[in-house]
């Protein structure tokens, strides 16, 4: 599953959305239907899921904590920054300003590893 993610974000292909409410109803409704699984895809622990991913083309949906979702998103962050500057997008004229940028999504990435994010994503 790892290796999906990596291999989706590399090719720019991953989305991640919030999972959705839906409205109570008067029978038993499905672990989806009330918020999303109590169980994150990719860490596997026992966790509320309020995000879900979809990996490239596939139509199935995998739902994920917030721990691993902000872990994926500074990496998205990181690897989106430098396709820009790959293509020519960052229009900063100082070199000195882009490493700084850099070094910034570097530092987020490594406190998403370490397990520091905001409690409220």
């Amino acid at each position: 599953m790892a290796s999906a993610v990596l291999e989706a974000v590399e090719n720019n292909t991953l989305s991640i959305e919030p999972v959705g409410l839906q409205p109570v109803r008067f029978v038993k409704a499905s672990a989806v239907e009330c918020g999303g699984p109590k169980k994150c895809a990719l860490s596997g622990q026992s966790k509320s899921c309020k995000h879900r991913i979809k990996l490239g083309d596939s139509s199935s949906y995998y739902y994920i904590s917030p721990f691993c979702r902000y872990r994926i998103t500074s990496v998205c962050n990181f690897f989106t920054y430098i396709r820009y500057i790959q293509q020519g997008l960052v229009k900063q004229q100082d070199a000195d300003q882009m490493f700084w940028e850099v070094m910034q999504l570097r530092k987020e990435m490594s406190l998403a590893k370490l397990g520091y994010y905001k409690e409220e994503l």
